[in-house]
């Protein structure tokens, strides 16, 4: 399937935005012939339904207001609440005198309304009310300041559920960084357009549920900022990939869905390779070889028979399995010794589609050159750990912009880069192409063997005749759900086979998948 076919399908309400991004939206939208104050009528009317459908029975509701547009919002809320005789404390963390435009009228609407506004002197909001976060939103670039820290330590501490207005105070809503501190979300919602940060980093914890208006903006609105040329993220969706797979024909066979071989298992290290090339098996490729130390053929044999091991112990062992296989993936298990260093340069001469991970990434770290015996395609899969080597960088480094941390491995080594991670991120090696990001999961996946089974889907869509980026992508989405529909019966304890046994549902739609 070519990769425009698909990427087309993704709908511009699954599109990611930085804040200046967002700003431009907000600009578009009001030359539209929407003004600033009907747009902020909108989101506070869109937020007060949220917490009303949520939390209809929390009470007072304790809104912390801060001095911008986002503190506006707030006061909308505030002034809804009372309108519908609800009991609503506004606490002020900017001098509500000092607002200007848009946020000074809602901030007035609230006081006609009844609503007492007062500094925020340590209060603590009641365990059983509602806090309403509008303090920062997206403008924030450093670190929180003192007064700020000090209502975010105290709403965290409060034990009340939490509605953050657009972005949770003191996360970068364009990394998913922590500002130093930040809310801790029930859920947040976002307007006008997603913001990039909430599905990442430390996103995934402090926004809580991510939900989205759009407040009705044209969606010509967003047809404007695309041609722009402004850089696109695009949220993956598991279900919207699946459906355009269709059904295998009804005179299939092996031959029809490729042939991977897994290349990795040195001393000690079998599960890796195993694990890798069992996850391709259950992904639909046709045929699934292992190319691994001649003292695991055995095991592999009695552990899963339909997988072809193959024990290598020198160059010449592995050349005839390397002819026949479609695609390769290497590293699970491979170790950095001469043998694994051996392995890897032959799979790399042979100029078959490659996916590296694991000890591959660890020594193309320390060789960078050993890319240019390959000519074929190549996906690369590193951790966070595994990225920062790749970029001679320290693990926070890279961490702190994931986005431009994936754009630079992808120019680096010329590659498809999956970043891993909480909100995994993903390049094309196309520059023209969007980033992709990947959220859903849980942390049952913080477990060994989890990037080895990925590493055996994204090889075996490749052997289905799947654009690399669209088989990166999809093995993304797919691993996701298969360690979602696991974790039914809890996330401590999971296993990587865990996710395989699921593989299969999720691929065929026995399973439901967002």
């Amino acid at each position: 399937m070519p990769f425009s076919m698909w990427g087309e399908s993704i709908s511009a309400d699954q599109s990611l935005y930085t804040a200046s991004q967002v700003r431009e939206l907000d600009r578009l939208a009001i030359a539209s012939g929407l003004s600033g104050f009907e747009l902020m009528s909108r989101a506070g009317l869109a937020a007060f339904r949220e917490m009303q459908q949520r939390w209809p029975d929390h009470s007072p509701i304790e809104i912390f207001c801060g001095g911008g547009n986002n503190g506006g919002d707030g006061y909308i809320i505030a002034a809804l609440a009372a309108e519908h005789g609800l009991p609503v404390n506004v606490w002020a963390l900017a001098d509500p005198l000092s607002l200007k435009g848009d946020a000074a009228l809602a901030m007035r609407a609230a006081i006609d309304a009844g609503v007492l506004v007062r500094d925020w002197e340590g209060e603590c909001p009641a365990p059983k009310g509602l806090v309403v976060d509008a303090m920062l939103g997206t403008g924030l670039r450093g670190a929180v300041r003192e007064k700020y820290a000090q209502a975010i330590a105290v709403i965290n501490g409060c034990g009340a559920p939490v509605l953050a207005i657009d972005v949770p105070s003191g996360l970068c809503s364009d990394t998913g960084r922590r500002l130093g501190i930040a809310v801790h979300a029930s859920v947040t919602i976002s307007f006008i357009g997603r913001k990039r940060g909430l599905y990442t980093l430390d996103g995934v914890d402090c926004s809580g549920e991510a939900v989205f208006d759009s407040l009705s903006v044209p969606r010509g609105v967003y047809q404007q900022l695309k041609q722009q040329g402004a850089e696109k993220i695009e949220q993956l969706n598991c279900a919207s990939m699946l459906a355009q797979w269709g059904a295998r024909p009804r005179n299939s066979h092996k031959g029809m869905f490729g042939h991977v071989l897994v290349i990795g298992g040195d001393l000690g290290m079998a599960g890796a390779a195993l694990l890798a090339a069992t996850a391709a098996a259950r992904s639909g490729a046709g045929l699934i070889s292992c190319a691994t130390r001649s003292e695991h053929v055995a095991a592999f044999n009695t552990a899963r028979p339909e997988i072809m091991a193959h024990g290598v112990n020198v160059i010449e062992d592995i050349l005839p399995l390397l002819a026949k296989a479609s695609v390769l993936v290497i590293g699970p298990g491979l170790g950095q010794d001469a043998w694994g260093h051996t392995l890897l340069k032959a799979a790399l001469a042979s100029d078959k589609p490659v996916v590296l991970d694991a000890d591959a990434l660890n020594i193309i770290a320390v060789e960078p050159k050993l890319l240019h015996f390959h000519r074929g395609a190549r996906i690369l899969t590193p951790h966070p750990g595994e990225a920062a080597r790749l970029l001679d960088c320290s693990t926070a480094e890279l961490q702190a912009d994931r986005f431009a941390s994936v754009l630079a491995l992808r120019d680096k080594y010329q590659a498809t880069v999956l970043l891993k991670g909480a909100g995994t991120v993903i390049a094309d090696a196309q520059e023209a192409s969007p980033i992709y990001l990947n959220s859903g999961g849980n942390p049952g996946m913080a477990s060994g063997g989890m990037g080895d089974v990925l590493s055996g889907i994204i090889a075996a869509f490749l052997a289905q005749d799947h654009h690399p980026v669209f088989a990166t992508c999809l093995a993304a989405a797919v691993h996701v759900a298969a360690a979602d529909c696991a974790a039914k019966f809890g996330e401590r304890g999971m296993l990587a086979s865990d996710v395989i046994d699921n593989l299969r549902g999720v691929i065929n739609g026995y399973a439901a998948v967002s």
